[in-house]
């Protein structure tokens, strides 16, 4: 299958492959061969991760209209980084291959400012590459707020930092693949920040239940006054939580809005859970919202008693929202257990209000990592939303 925004050039179109397998031959076939003559013994990681759907492993040909092709991330040391940093990237300018499996190594950036992104375009001179050449603590610090340290010392991040690192940005920079890492500096802090420490997962999972239990009545509520759509709505947002929940129980980092249903199909509850949320979502009374919703929150919680994370089952069956007829999972019933089990004092005491992205879902600010650091903040205990 072809892109849909194909390179301009003469010939056939390339076939589309898969953004990390172009990245490894651009580094194989290109790169290496290149870094080895001009800079013998160099030491450096090679490896495609950070932004793009390639490192998450859900491009495709509509991924070819912008920022996608053979793309590479350098990780140097602190020292050769500023001796031969600027050097290499004029080195691969002039010395790259025009194409790599049909694809432009080319890329050529808009003239309109709002749309600075670049595209995959022929081109006779110079290329303007996309292998990008950092210093593994500073591009770490950009990429997840993290303090200096990590990519040398391979420090463990503390709870604080856990809790100020979006997921989608933890899953850029441990997704994608490593080519080489002459160091291993890269691969160890991969490593480390492959998942939570468990008693922050613990924390995550007790908060993401809190704040199903604060708007499971919601759609009801909103249903018994006439307002479908906000009860639809509602639906909506606990059919995320409940998605983002899933994850969080598989091990794996939610991604962005995009790439969230993408992710979400990849678990072992996606076969039993899509129907009841799809059902959910579909449906355009409230009666039929609850009993969907109703089947999922089962469902969920019963995956719950069965991670072994808890002291005891708790009972997964809905009941009704105290004297009112809307029928609730009570999810504050699991959130409330899982608490108990955190032992962490960094972690006992904090209300649960989770990690940056449990609070906050601007794509802008969680991009920003000082900003994020915000999470770390212990904010004060208010009354329940419940009314």
């Amino acid at each position: 299958m072809t892109p849909p925004d194909a390179p301009s050039a003469p010939g056939p179109v390339p076939e589309f492959v898969p953004g990390i397998e172009l990245s490894r031959v651009l580094y194989v076939e290109a790169v290496r061969p290149l870094l080895d003559a001009a800079y013998p013994g160099l030491r450096y990681a090679a490896a495609r991760v950070g932004g793009g759907s390639e490192v998450l492993g859900f491009d495709t040909p509509r991924s070819a209209d912008h920022e996608w092709g053979p793309r590479l991330e350098l990780f140097l040391g602190p020292d050769d980084r500023a001796r031969h940093g600027a050097d290499i990237h004029r080195l691969l300018s002039e010395r790259l291959p025009k194409r790599v499996l049909g694809w432009p190594t080319h890329f050529q950036e808009g003239d309109d400012p709002l749309d600075p992104v670049g595209r995959m375009r022929p081109t006779d001179g110079p290329v303007n590459h996309r292998v990008s050449v950092h210093e593994l603590d500073a591009w770490l610090g950009a990429q997840l707020g993290l303090r200096a340290g990590l990519g040398s010392a391979y420090t463990e991040p503390s709870t604080d930092a856990w809790l100020a690192m979006p997921q989608q940005r933890l899953a850029e920079t441990t997704g994608g693949a490593v080519f080489h890492d002459a160091t291993g500096s890269l691969t160890a802090a991969r490593r480390a920040l492959a998942w939570y420490p468990e008693q922050v997962w613990r924390y995550l999972l007790a908060c993401q239940w809190q704040r199903i239990s604060q708007e499971e009545a919601f759609m009801g509520r909103c249903a018994e006054v006439g307002d479908d759509l906000g009860s639809a709505v509602v639906a909506g947002r606990l059919v995320r939580d409940l998605m983002k929940l899933c994850l969080l129980l598989e091990r794996r980092y939610a991604p962005y809005g995009k790439w969230l249903g993408s992710a979400f199909q990849r678990l072992a509850a996606a076969e039993t859970l899509t129907p009841t949320l799809r059902g959910a979502l579909a449906a355009t009374d409230y009666p039929e919202r609850e009993r969907h919703l109703t089947r999922a929150y089962e469902t969920v919680a019963e995956l719950q008693n069965a991670s072994g994370l808890l002291s005891a089952p708790v009972d997964p069956r809905p009941r009704p929202y105290h004297s009112r007829p809307f029928l609730v999972l009570h999810a504050e019933r699991f959130a409330q257990a899982l608490a108990r089990t955190v032992t962490d004092p960094r972690l006992r005491d904090r209300p649960l209000t989770g990690g940056v992205d449990q609070w906050a879902d601007s794509t802008d600010f969680l991009r920003q990592g000082a900003g994020a650091s915000a999470a770390t903040d212990r904010p004060q205990e208010g009354p329940s939303a419940q009314t």
